[in-house]
């Protein structure tokens, strides 16, 4: 894989820092090969400061540059890409040093494709694909080994469906999204009703529909409408093995990390942060600019926006024990309680 060089002073037009030289070098014509971290980072490295938690890394760092925030900038003992949100920074930075291997239109040969699709011209068609009947490929976009993409489903320009994705009937995907291996796209919703004992399948007759600039992690889930469609709104950023049900509507520039289960026809605002392993109930609403610490479960609508967290932080085993037991007996404890507020 070709190494790529840039200056320093390209990088902080592109990421839109304020280039300031260190006392050794006055020189942003210096160019660099890669990023690393302030502690492992070479001469030949560019890295970044944005938790104040690593700060007293800043002081022994190697690095030929560090993107840092202005408060940092006289502690820094090498040359500083100085703006406002390094964190910002370091992942436009990223950008210019992606190693995804690029990747000419064709179409391999042991693709399946239905005469009925329509395929770009310089969309690429991966080995062993398979394009159902009257399916749209956008232009540029890429489909990796072995994926499958279903009848009457639209996928839109500049987007990148890794390998083994299932795109059921029916889904639509907007522009320049990234879809990773093993993404099920579709499936049907969990809907059966019970009858004498037995359960009933309900026919999941919406579809999927995802906006643009949408990035859905390895092995993520997101049923199909049982009859309106589920929809996941533009530049929603979607974490691994995440479960999203049935008529579910997430709003934009949401960020759902993994292992979060949201239950169907649940409505999630814009702008909301979901953490590591939290679980939705069905049916209700959360509005715009909620955030949702981990493993917290959701039973109710929440109607303001804030910060939200639910269960018991760790604690050490014998004393989880103790508080487990107290909390069997809260509710004893609260009769009594009234019984002698009564009495007094």
């Amino acid at each position: 894989m070709t190494q790529r060089s840039i200056s320093l002073a390209d990088i902080a037009e592109k990421i839109g820092a304020t280039f300031v030289a260190s006392s050794a070098t006055n020189d942003d014509q210096i160019s660099v090969s890669g990023i690393s971290t302030l502690e492992l980072a070479s001469s030949e490295q560019v890295t970044f400061l944005a938790n104040p938690s690593y700060r007293k890394q800043l002081a022994t760092t190697q690095a030929a540059a560090v993107i840092l925030h202005p408060d940092m900038q006289e502690e820094c003992p090498v040359s500083a890409l100085v703006m406002n949100n390094p964190y910002v920074g370091f992942a436009k930075l990223s950008q210019l040093f992606n190693n995804l291997p690029t990747q000419a239109a064709f179409i391999h040969p042991s693709a399946t494709i239905a005469s009925s699709a329509s395929i770009a011209e310089d969309a690429s068609i991966g080995a062993n694909v398979v394009i159902g009947e009257y399916v749209e490929v956008g232009a540029g976009t890429r489909i990796g080994p072995n994926s499958v993409i279903s009848d009457h489903s639209i996928i839109g320009e500049q987007c990148i469906l890794h390998a083994n994705v299932v795109v059921y009937h029916d889904v639509v995907i907007g522009n320049d999204c990234i879809i990773h291996s093993g993404c099920v796209l579709g499936a049907d919703g969990f809907g059966f009703a019970p009858d004498a004992g037995e359960w009933v399948k309900i026919a999941q007759l919406g579809g999927v529909r995802i906006g643009s600039q949408v990035e859905i992690g390895a092995n993520t889930t997101i049923d199909r409408g049982a009859l309106g469609n589920t929809q996941i709104g533009n530049g929603v950023k979607i974490d691994d093995q995440v479960m999203i049900a049935h008529n579910v509507a997430i709003g934009d520039y949401c960020a759902i990390a993994a292992t979060s289960g949201i239950a169907g026809s649940t409505t999630l605002g814009k702008n909301c942060t979901i953490a590591g392993g939290v679980g939705i109930v069905g049916h209700i609403d959360i509005t715009d600019g909620v955030h949702i610490t981990g493993m917290t479960l959701v039973s109710k609508s929440i109607k303001e926006a804030g910060v939200y967290s639910s269960g018991t932080a760790m604690m050490p085993a014998n004393e989880w024990r103790k508080s487990a037991t107290r909390f069997r007996q809260l509710d004893d404890m609260a009769r009594r309680l009234k019984k002698l507020e009564k009495n007094q």
